[in-house]
């Protein structure tokens, strides 16, 4: 009997979301588990030269190291990603993202090897950054570039939602070590558990990832000899204002996902003594809730078109930033949990539809460089040194109302950058990025 060509284009498809999920999800499952590891053991495991608040400050600032060689990962990745293809580069990032957690599993503590343990653990964080950088834009275009034209959102979010599962198996992770080990099992070898399972998550990945084929819209361009010589050089002299939009889009939303994943942990833990597992599942609880959100929001901007969705979810997130940290501050666990709850909603409505976007706004031949810079750019100015700021801000005023006029701030230019988007800036593919794009 004949195959029949709708059945393989379907099972095709499946695997493609379930490569560009599972893919992420271990991906961000590896780089929040240093996240999470940040607030709560770090400075006292390679940091602890250093008084205690000055500690948790380096602590912290390891996270944003990550972000300054991100750009790197996206111009490496996104140039080979569109002269070679998209499904090499998510092996690669794959790779060098569970090495590197894995390496920061086994890293000796301060009072072993004394300087070099900080310097291993910044170069390692670097390794992460140089996958990161690249890792998101493959796995959202392969899945936006296999789906049918009028799901390329919803087959886009499939992307997205590695993010808080990523966060939610960390954080359960840590929730798991911290209730079967003492607190000085915890911090002598209990933190270093998540890292080493890393390696079993990876050759998972490994495994799912070498079963798809190429993305079609890459395959077709190769076929015809319409790639680009250089993606870079042209992403730069032909298309400054997407990436520059795209930016402005993303800052906002990862600018308040870290405070939500990194800073909220610490700054309730270490500043406003809130019992650690009872945040780890505070954390937990706001991940599926930006889960659940980023799946409602991927369907709906199908429909709506994703920048609607995004001014719409971005407004709610400026006007809930201050409420947010005034009820953080309350001590309040149930409070709290409300607050997080409203918090990662708008989260949701602003990350759900972000693949479908960064490929309207991109022709194919500069697509991998184009999203992987701007998601790049993004990261740096919203989330790289965020929860350190904000750290900086509560030491400086006491208080966490400070951080709630920093999310004001940055969501406010998200807001700004997603009205300025036109349909004329949509040449790629851009069906369920805004109303009457070109597909």
């Amino acid at each position: 009997m004949p195959e029949n060509p709708s059945t393989d284009a379907t099972t095709e498809r499946r695997r493609v979301l379930a490569a560009s999920a599972i893919g992420t999800t271990i991906e961000w499952y590896d780089f929040f588990i240093y996240s999470t590891s940040a607030a709560l053991v770090f400075s006292k495991q390679f940091f602890s030269a250093f008084d205690p608040a000055t500690a948790l400050l380096l602590s912290m600032a390891s996270l944003g190291v990550t972000f300054v060689v991100r750009p790197f990962g996206s111009a490496v990745t996104g140039h080979f990603g569109d002269r070679i293809g998209r499904k090499k580069m998510l092996v690669l990032t794959l790779g060098v993202m569970g090495a590197a957690t894995v390496g920061v599993g086994l890293l000796p503590p301060y009072q072993q090897i004394g300087v070099w343990a900080p310097i291993l653990l910044v170069l390692l964080r670097c390794l992460q950054g140089f996958s990161a950088g690249g890792e998101w834009a493959g796995a959202a275009l392969m899945a936006v570039e296999h789906a049918p034209a009028e799901k390329r959102a919803w087959y886009g979010s499939a992307a997205q939602i590695g993010v808080p599962i990523g966060l939610m198996l960390a954080n359960a992770m840590f929730l798991i070590m911290t209730k079967s080990t003492s607190n000085e099992q915890f911090m002598r070898w209990g933190w270093r558990v998540p890292f080493l399972l890393s390696i079993g998550l990876v050759a998972l990945g490994f495994y799912i990832r070498n079963r798809v084929s190429e993305s079609p819209v890459f395959a077709e361009m190769k076929a015809t000899r319409r790639e680009a010589r250089a993606p870079l050089a042209e992403l730069w002299a032909k298309h400054k204002r997407p990436v520059v939009l795209a930016a402005g889009t993303f800052l906002g939303n990862n600018m308040v996902g870290y405070i939500f994943l990194s800073f909220l942990l610490s700054y309730s833990t270490n500043t406003l003594g809130l019992p650690r597992d009872a945040m780890l599942g505070v954390v937990i609880a706001g991940s599926l809730c930006w889960l659940v959100t980023i799946l409602v929001s991927g369907r709906m901007a199908d429909r709506t078109g994703a920048r609607t969705l995004f001014i719409a979810g971005y407004v709610a997130m400026m006007l809930w930033s201050i409420p947010f940290m005034l009820m953080v501050d309350s001590r309040n666990l149930p409070v709290i949990v409300v607050a997080t709850l409203v918090l990662t909603a708008t989260l949701g409505f602003t990350y759900g539809a972000q693949a479908a976007l960064f490929a309207g706004l991109f022709p194919t031949g500069v697509r991998y460089s184009g999203a992987s810079m701007a998601y790049a750019f993004g990261a740096i100015l919203g989330g790289g040194f965020a929860p350190l700021l904000a750290s900086y801000l509560v030491a400086k005023t006491g208080s966490g109302l400070a951080v709630g006029a920093y999310m004001v701030v940055a969501t406010a230019v998200s807001v700004a950058a997603s009205v300025a988007i036109r349909e004329s800036d949509m040449v790629g593919l851009a069906h369920g990025a805004g109303r009457g794009e070109r597909g």
